[in-house]
């Protein structure tokens, strides 16, 4: 039988799941803003449309360009894409199979604060290897729940 949205809105590890997701969600789209932001101030674009307003003709040419600060924003951009996006899927069965509050909450605290000390040791940036335990923390968080997916419903 299909729970209803009420028995779902009781459901703490649920909630506590909505929650971090939608900061990691939000930390993610701020990506977006800052890489424009990069752009804009560094004038740095990679199609001639962005760059023809900063110039016309062969003096939009130069804006047509790599920066380092806008690379770094992407590339940390791209790191939530592969990270955040399997922490959403696997901590919603994580989240529907039953785990204790407080481990799930752990799970999920860990996971956005390494993805927002990962975007800060990125963007900073800080000495290595900072961002890449920040990396092997939120991946472990994602890994562990998976497995306590599996272990729940496959009885693995």
């Amino acid at each position: 039988e299909m729970a209803k949205s009420s028995q779902l809105l009781d459901n703490e590890a649920l909630r506590a799941y909505a929650t971090y997701a939608t900061i990691v969600l939000l930390k993610m789209m701020l990506m977006s803003l800052i890489t424009a932001y990069f752009r804009i101030t560094r004038k740095a674009f990679v199609n001639p449309e962005d760059a023809a307003s900063f110039g016309k003709g062969e003096g939009a040419k130069k804006y047509l360009r790599t920066d380092q600060d806008v690379e770094r924003a992407r590339r940390g951009h791209l790191n939530d894409l592969e990270n955040i996006v399997p922490f959403l899927g696997i901590g919603l069965l994580y989240a529907l199979s039953g785990p204790e509050l407080s481990t799930a909450l752990m799970h999920f605290r860990i996971f956005a604060g390494s993805r927002i000390f990962h975007t800060l040791a990125y963007l900073i940036p800080l000495p290595q290897p900072g961002r890449g335990l920040s990396w092997a923390a939120g991946y472990a968080v994602t890994i562990s729940m998976a497995y306590k997916v599996l272990k729940t419903v496959l009885y693995l």
